[in-house]
């Protein structure tokens, strides 16, 4: 299934926040952050011209990308705009000083209400998928996450994640691995794709100290549009 529901240009509306030094953008599902070999443009193109044509900057626009969110993810995505806040963004997330909040669409109820997910994964990059050990193993990585159970459907299950590393398709096949796959994420799990080749996973929150004004940061990313799930989990969590 073809990505490209989400194709538009990137407008105003997608800014969450931005300053001199920084741009958060709400992605859309579906779309590519970097280029890859399918050709599609990618979020950090679309967001370089948006600047050029808006602020009507000669030359090329620098945008660097502070951290990565999977092509059938949507939410909050930090990019920085001079080199200077990139060096110290990138800082901030070696040290773990950025907190990341998801909300995840699980297909079965979590084995506990809340849990701390400790565990070792190991990337197979020619089949571009993860594995999850409980125990360290050969070429793995320590992989960290809190989850807690939010709402639910007749059907789902709506989890809120913090992700305390950033690892290959982490929260998926952690999530996974405890016998909840994330809904349309076929790859770990879940029956069937979702129509747009999406997946039910959001980056919802990003929280951190700027990196040049000092002051708390607080981003909150919108759910994406006309998906009837979501919006009944919103209206569930809003009451």
């Amino acid at each position: 299934m073809g990505f490209g529901k989400y194709s538009q240009k990137i407008s105003a509306e997608d800014i969450l926040h931005e300053d001199n030094h920084l741009l958060i953008i709400n992605k859309y599902p579906t779309e590519i952050v970097q280029a890859d070999k399918t050709g599609d443009i990618p979020l950090v193109d679309k967001v370089r011209e948006y600047i050029k044509v808006r602020d009507n900057k000669p030359g090329n626009v620098f945008m660097g990308l502070v951290h990565r969110i999977d092509r059938p993810v949507s939410g909050a995505l930090i990019f920085a705009k001079t080199g200077k806040a990139l060096l110290r963004m990138s800082e901030l997330l070696k040290e773990r000083e950025i907190r990341k909040i998801y909300w995840a669409v699980v297909k079965n109820p979590p084995p506990r209400q809340s849990d701390h997910l400790l565990q070792y994964l190991r990337r197979n990059r020619k089949r571009n998928k993860s594995f999850a050990y409980n125990k360290e193993v050969r070429n793995s990585q320590k992989a960290e996450l809190k989850y807690k159970l939010l709402a639910e459907s007749d059907n789902y299950f709506l989890l809120e994640v913090e992700l305390l590393t950033g690892r290959h398709h982490q929260i998926r096949v952690q999530l996974s691995s405890i016998g909840c796959p994330i809904k349309g994420d076929v790859k770990y799990g879940f029956d069937r794709t979702n129509e747009d080749a999406s997946i039910h996973l959001h980056s919802r929150k990003l929280e951190f100290i700027h990196p040049v004004k000092k002051e708390k940061i607080s981003i909150v990313a919108g759910i994406p549009h006309a998906d009837n799930l979501w919006d009944h989990f919103q209206k569930v969590i809003a009451k």
